[in-house]
């Protein structure tokens, strides 16, 4: 099995630090490694206090694990201040894993990660040893003093760290710039690429952690960085898509989506497949996964006239959705010569119509 390893702080809350990164890790199939490098007492509000682990346990956990279990990929998060940063990239000359660079300096709540003085270490020490780092809008800004206002600027941002810091690559995320989408520029090889999807404004607490955790699982599984740049813009993507909403602050991303989604529609598939001979030309039934994923139609799945398919039509989609709003648990609808008959399951319904006997 491929492992990863982070190399971060706790997030009391599980929103973002190593637990994002396990999660994703996770999510991927590799195995992660951790080497905590601060413990927070935080929320979706806040960070309350940071202990920072001294450097000599930091070097020790990295240690620990590449001696017995070995790294296929590391990636880094918040280290605090420039003696771990010096630990972490002597760790990673001695060891010589590929590793992402995610420069953490602040918390989506506005509490300073990364003491000042730390930032020139990281540039100057850690930076040239990274595969690829992964700054949002400030941070790129902090490290190359580039004003980013647009898809150029972050271009010009994205290739100073590579061509005058060192980086194997950069991805410059465009979360932060005022567009329609939600566009990450990559600089790699001397050429850029562009990453695109829609800008999501839902869960978002820890989609920077997700995002170079998943870059690093990907790296971690032997494939190449662009693609696996573009895997982790779709699995962040997803994550905000269907956050769960927790706590009074930004809600946290769903790394399990990556999974779950496909997996919930498979067993939705297979629940019509059993019931299809019970279902007539003037019937249709279709079930959704549970929520939040049941909220998307291109979840919920239509039985009609022997066929199965995704992205059910939005009278029924509609129906569907404000009956599980009030009674939460339905899962199904099946229309019976147009009167609508609800459910927790496909063979709930058909037993309601009088149809579950039928051969």
């Amino acid at each position: 099995m491929r492992t990863a390893l982070t190399i971060a702080g706790s997030d009391s809350g599980g929103g973002a630090g190593i637990e994002a990164d396990l999660k994703t890790f996770a999510s991927f199939g590799v195995h992660g490694l951790v080497a905590v490098t601060a413990v927070t007492a935080q929320n979706t509000l806040e960070v309350r206090a940071i202990h920072g682990v001294p450097p000599e346990v930091v070097a020790g956990q990295i240690e620990a694990v590449v001696e017995d279990i070995g790294v296929d990929a590391a990636k880094t998060g918040m280290l605090g201040n420039g003696a771990i940063v010096r630990t972490v990239a002597e760790a990673v000359e001695k060891y010589s894993f590929p590793l992402v660079v995610d420069p953490v300096m602040v918390a989506t709540s506005g509490r300073a990660l990364l003491e000042e003085d730390a930032v020139e270490v990281l540039k100057n020490r850690l930076i040239p040893l990274a595969s690829v780092v992964t700054p949002n809008v400030p941070e790129a800004e902090r490290l190359t003093g580039i004003e980013i206002k647009g898809l150029e600027d972050a271009r010009r941002a994205a290739r100073f760290i590579v061509e005058e810091l060192g980086a194997g690559a950069a991805v410059v995320k465009g979360g932060h710039l005022r567009l329609n989408e939600a566009v990450d520029v990559l600089y790699h090889n001397g050429r850029y690429r562009e990453y695109r999807g829609p800008l999501l404004r839902g869960c978002t607490h820890g989609t920077g952690c997700s995002f170079s955790a998943a870059i690093t699982a990907n790296l971690a599984l032997g494939r190449p960085l662009e693609k696996s740049v573009r895997e982790a813009k779709r699995f962040v993507t997803m994550g905000i898509r269907y956050g769960i909403p927790l706590g009074h602050g930004p809600c946290p991303v769903n790394q399990n989506a990556w999974r779950d989604v496909p997996a919930l529609r498979w067993r939705i598939y297979e629940e019509l497949s059993l019931v299809m001979e019970k279902v007539g030309d003037n019937a249709i039934l279709a079930c959704s996964p549970p929520m939040p994923y049941g909220a998307d139609r291109e979840n919920v799945a239509v039985l009609r006239n022997g066929r199965i398919t995704f992205g059910a039509p939005e009278d029924i989609f509609d129906l569907l959705l404000r009956e599980a709003k009030k009674k939460p648990g339905t899962r199904c609808l099946l229309l019976l010569e147009g009167k609508p008959i609800f459910g927790t399951s496909a063979r709930e319904v058909l037993e309601r119509a009088g149809l579950e006997s039928r051969r």
